[in-house]
């Protein structure tokens, strides 16, 4: 796109492509980062989800370097980390898995941690962390197995999708929801537009969807 600076997106998230839309940005380009997610022993939720979403911007730079086209870009990466006080719950790819999260979240009250890290032209990295609190209903067993059979759990954090089925088991939210979703907009469009992106360019021709 002609008239603003080149913008890279170091995520393959779709949900992440579609908050951005949403806010009027259309990336130049989408870089994902392949990098390890596996949180480290003893490891807290915030700082998984700061050191991640910084290694995902590492990787998305160093691409972008070698690229002509994109190389003084701004590149923009996240990673949401779901967690019941200390535990942090996996990005759920297995049945087990995802029944597991959605019994531990039952009824009770959960955190949704998502780093957001933006590389400048410069190649200076600015960071910040944002926290959601959610509380679900508390969960049959039929529930949790037909949800299970909607497939929409797989590849998410603590095992579901806020902006689909699961949407109905949240009980109270306090804080972000597109953060929940993977994307907390807000503080996104805030922080691009204080590095100078010019995050009205895209509005002026926006069609409501």
């Amino acid at each position: 796109m002609l008239g603003r600076p080149k913008f890279v997106l170091a995520s393959g998230s779709p949900r992440r492509l579609s908050l951005l839309n949403q806010a009027g940005i259309d990336p130049d380009a989408l870089r994902p980062a392949d990098v390890d997610e596996t949180p480290r022993r003893g490891e807290l939720p915030r700082a998984c989800a700061n050191r991640l979403a910084r290694a995902k911007a590492d990787a998305a730079l160093k691409s972008v370097q070698l690229d002509d086209e994109l190389r003084g870009a701004f590149i923009l990466s996240a990673d949401t980390v779901v967690a019941v006080g200390r535990r942090i719950l996996p990005k759920a790819n297995l049945v087990d898995e995802a029944a597991q999260c959605l019994r531990l979240l039952s009824g009770r009250n959960h955190r949704v941690y998502t780093a957001i890290c933006l590389v400048t032209p410069r190649e200076a990295f600015r960071q910040r962390l944002v926290e959601t609190r959610v509380r679900f209903k508390r969960l049959s067993e039929d529930d949790i197995q037909a949800y299970i059979g909607s497939g929409e759990w797989r590849g998410k954090a603590g095992g579901y999708a806020v902006q689909g089925i699961a949407g109905s088991f949240v009980v109270k939210m306090v804080g972000s929801y597109s953060n929940v979703v993977g994307l907390p907009l807000y503080e996104t469009t805030t922080l691009l537009g204080g590095e100078g992106f010019p995050i009205r360019f895209g509005w002026l021709n926006a069609t409501a969807v």
